[in-house]
Order: structure tokens, then C-alpha cells, then sequence
């Protein structure tokens, strides 16, 4: 059976996710919450989080391959999904050379990691994949039930779409900041992105989808900033959910920035049933 997570997605930080947390986003009709920062492998974070709700769905986004043990992901998927049955799915990526040493032939270690995970009887239609270039898109599509994508625009979730199919899942994360002070969020969308940016994976993915030298240079584009970071009123937000979700998303993943971030989902998913009923 495939998990259908709903149009809006969550992410927390999995060091400081809480199951106060969960209940609000699961409340606010958030149809999955992912786990981000490289979530530890025995996925206690998720079990905790899926233990104190009703429905909502935990993912992870992801567990890096160079650091998750593959035999250790599958035994506590089977611990968990045990209790929560079509609750959890397990994302997986190949990190970056920048960050992750030993960092070799990533389509081969993820191909890897896959091999052990349905060895120990992890479904396919529970794994989702890290996935931005056409090689790692296509594994997706043959052994996976689809794939999560940060730093991206609706040109490359077209893309993903179409390498992927109608009946998998395509998950792009956008971070989203609720400031109608154009200049200001563009500085503050800046400092977040600027990071990735340094990262060859992202810049080279964005070029694919034509980004330019000058885009990816310091201080980076307004277009660029505007296209990666979601900012503006809760109806801006929700504009551009839409655009993501006309594209071919199945979900769109959201990145709460400023202080209060459970209130910015919060107020994004009510302008975003708003939309829907009108």
C-alpha cells in the first residue's frame, strides 16, 4: 500500500523535534513532517514523534548513507512500522563531498544501501531518495516510491516528474518566511541558502535548470532567492505551494524560518485551506 502523505510537509530539526510539535502539525492538517538534519539511524526521533499522534506521517530527510549503518535503518523501520503501520517512510541520500568524508560514487553507495534495506524486507514503496541529477532521479524511479528535493524550483520538480512518472512521489522543500518586507526577507532568504549554495551538488543542479554563474555568485540573484525561499504574506507562501504542486509535486516539504516556526506552518496551512475552498 502506498503512503499518499497529503500536499504540505513539515520539516523540523530532528535534534529539536518535540511530540508537542507533531500534535500542533498534525492538528494543522500537515500530512507528513520530515526529520531533518541527518536523523540518526535507529530512528527514535520518528518513533517518538509517531507514538504521540493519530495520523500524521514521519519521514527522514535523510539519512546519509556514509553515516547511517543500512542493517540498523532496516531494524528499526521493522520496530516502528510494527506499531504504526503506513506511517513512516524512510529517506535516504548520498550527502556531499564538501561535508561527508569517504564521500565516493554516491549512485553506488545509495544503490548499496537499497540492496541491504529490501534484503531485510524494507519495501520499496517505504523508501524515498535524495535525488536532484538525472542519474540519481532515475534510480528513484526503478527502486524507490519517489523522491525528496531541497533547493529547487518548479523547473526541476517538472523534471522530476517526468523522469519519475505519474505514480511516484516527488517532494520538493522550500524554506518559507513570513515577512512582507521584500528587501529584509531576501537578506534573511540569503544567509539560509548561502551555505548550500557552496555546495557543488546544488549549484551544478541549479545550472541544469538555468541558473546562471552571475545567479549563483555572491550575493546571489533576487530571482534565485525568490525561487528557493518562499516569502511574503501567508497568500505568497501558499502562491507558491501551488506553483510546486502545479509542477507535478505530490507534497511540498516547508522549511519554517524566524522564531515562532510552528505559528508560521500553522498560519501558511490555514491560508492554504482558504485557497483550496475558494
Amino acid at each position: 500500500m502506498t503512503i499518499e502523505p497529503g500536499s504540505l510537509g513539515a520539516y523540523l530539526t530532528a535534534a529539536e523535534a518535540t511530540a508537542t510539535d507533531a500534535v500542533a502539525l498534525e492538528e494543522a492538517g500537515y500530512g507528513a513532517i520530515w526529520l531533518a538534519a541527518s536523523p540518526a539511524a535507529d530512528l527514535l526521533v520518528a518513533e517518538r514523534l509517531l507514538d504521540a499522534t493519530d495520523r500524521i506521517v514521519v519521514g527522514t530527510s535523510v539519512l546519509n548513507v556514509w553515516q547511517a549503518d543500512a542493517e540498523t535503518i532496516a531494524a528499526a523501520y521493522h520496530r516502528i512500522a510494527a506499531k504504526h503501520a503506513d506511517r513512516l517512510l524512510i529517506g535516504i541520500g548520498a550527502g556531499h563531498r564538501e561535508v561527508d568524508a569517504g564521500y565516493a560514487s554516491p549512485l553506488a553507495k545509495v544503490a548499496s544501501h537499497l540492496d541491504v534495506l529490501t534484503a531485510a524486507g524494507v519495501p520499496a514503496e517505504r523508501v524515498l531518495l535524495a535525488a536532484l541529477g538525472p542519474k540519481m532521479l532515475r534510480l528513484a524511479a526503478e527502486r524507490a516510491a519517489g523522491t525528496l528535493t531541497l533547493q529547487v524550483t518548479p523547473e526541476h520538480t517538472r523534471r522530476a516528474r517526468a523522469a519519475l512518472g505519474p505514480a511516484k512521489l516527488v517532494i520538493p522543500g522550500h524554506g518559507v518566511l513570513l515577512d512582507t518586507d521584500v528587501e529584509r526577507a531576501r537578506e534573511t532568504g540569503r544567509a539560509r541558502v548561502r551555505p548550500m549554495l557552496g555546495i557543488a551538488n546544488y549549484a551544478n543542479n541549479l545550472r541544469r535548470i538555468g541558473y546562471t554563474d552571475k545567479d549563483l555568485t555572491e550575493p546571489f540573484s533576487d530571482r534565485l532567492v525568490d525561487a528557493l525561499v518562499l516569502h511574503g504574506d501567508e497568500a505568497a507562501v501558499a502562491a507558491g505551494v501551488r506553483a510546486e504542486l502545479a509542477a507535478g509535486a505530490s507534497q511540498v516539504g516547508l522549511h519554517a524560518m524566524g522564531e515562532d516556526p510552528i505559528g508560521v506552518l500553522r498560519a501558511v496551512a490555514r491560508e492554504a485551506r482558504v485557497q483550496r475552498a475558494v
